[in-house]
């Protein structure tokens, strides 16, 4: 279907405002133009929850800064570690709060959004490496966030690569996580998807910016199906949590997130993978513009929220 109406408008801003292309400049350069982009929502469009609260968790060479979100409610409630996108170089716990108050309210959990370490000034496997520990520390201390054993994980994009790492070695290593809820996860750094060609310019994340993000990262590591770079490629994805999918039509990751979610099924897992017609890259974001990126939003929280209260 056709790019949604509300959503192309934005592109077509994006396109006239004369802003620079990420990949033109510096990664500091990049981390304040996207912050800018996500200040622009309105207070009205504030996903109400009951309560933030600003911490830090240990990360795996030091403490990360994080955020708790509290949904309404009488719990005990599951715990959610999040990762937010951002190519691994660019975000942190402002430009996706957004993206967070709408998976706390709608799945009805405790969130703790991880800010991890960042490339180039921390290369691949900082970023993974933060995830799984920090990950395990809220294991480890459930009975101050949601309250009782439930955990689970989530992430966008480059996030959603990490929560997908994060759930592959914590099951590998004995700690259950009962869910994953992976965003247009980017989950094959070097593999080759018609959607990385059809999509590659013109839907708001596009290749050139991709492979910027790769080089800061990941450019200087031999082995791109390292699982903890691809988790496509684990040599066993059998007894992984249940997982929800989202992919977006005009998406470079889409064919990857989608494949990923085969593998999966392939290996037995629960995977309930869901193309969103008419959107981009970056859509959870974007529910104040568009009607049909709210909409999508709200219903993959509340497929999440399935898995994490049976």
């Amino acid at each position: 279907m056709p790019v949604d109406p509300h959503i192309a408008a934005l592109l077509t801003a994006l396109a006239q405002s004369g802003m620079p292309p990420m990949h033109e400049g510096t990664a500091e350069a990049a981390r304040v133009q996207y912050l800018t982009l996500s200040a622009t929502r309105s207070p009205e469009y504030v996903v109400p929850v009951a309560a933030t609260e600003d911490r830090s968790v240990p990360g795996a060479e030091g403490e990360l800064r994080a955020r708790v979100y509290r949904p309404e409610g009488e719990g005990p409630f599951p715990t959610v570690a999040f990762f937010h996108g951002g190519g691994w170089v660019i975000g942190d716990l402002e430009t996706h709060d957004a993206t967070v108050r709408s998976i706390c309210r709608g799945s009805r959990a405790v969130v703790v959004a991880v800010d991890y370490r960042l490339a180039p000034e921390h290369p691949f496997p900082a970023a993974a490496d933060d995830a799984v520990a920090a990950t395990r520390w809220i294991a480890a201390h459930l009975d101050e966030f949601g309250g009782d054993d439930r955990l689970a994980v989530a992430g966008d994009s480059a996030g959603g690569n990490l929560a997908a790492v994060v759930a592959q070695m914590l099951t590998a290593e004995g700690t259950p996580v009962v869910a994953q809820f992976l965003i247009y996860p980017a989950v094959d750094a070097l593999g080759d998807y018609p959607s990385r060609i059809e999509n590659a310019r013109g839907y708001f994340l596009e290749q050139p910016t991709m492979d910027w993000f790769y080089g800061h990262y990941a450019g200087a590591w031999d082995d791109a199906k390292d699982p903890r770079l691809s988790p496509l490629h684990a040599a066993d994805l059998s007894g992984l949590p249940p997982a929800v999918v989202v992919t977006a039509e005009y998406d470079p990751l889409r064919d990857e997130g989608e494949a990923y979610g085969e593998a999966l099924r392939a290996a037995g897992v629960e995977a309930d993978v869901r193309r969103y017609d008419g959107l981009i890259h970056g859509f959870f974001a974007m529910g104040a513009l568009s009607p049909a990126a709210q909409a999508a939003v709200d219903e993959s929280c509340t497929l999440f929220g399935e898995p994490l209260h049976r």
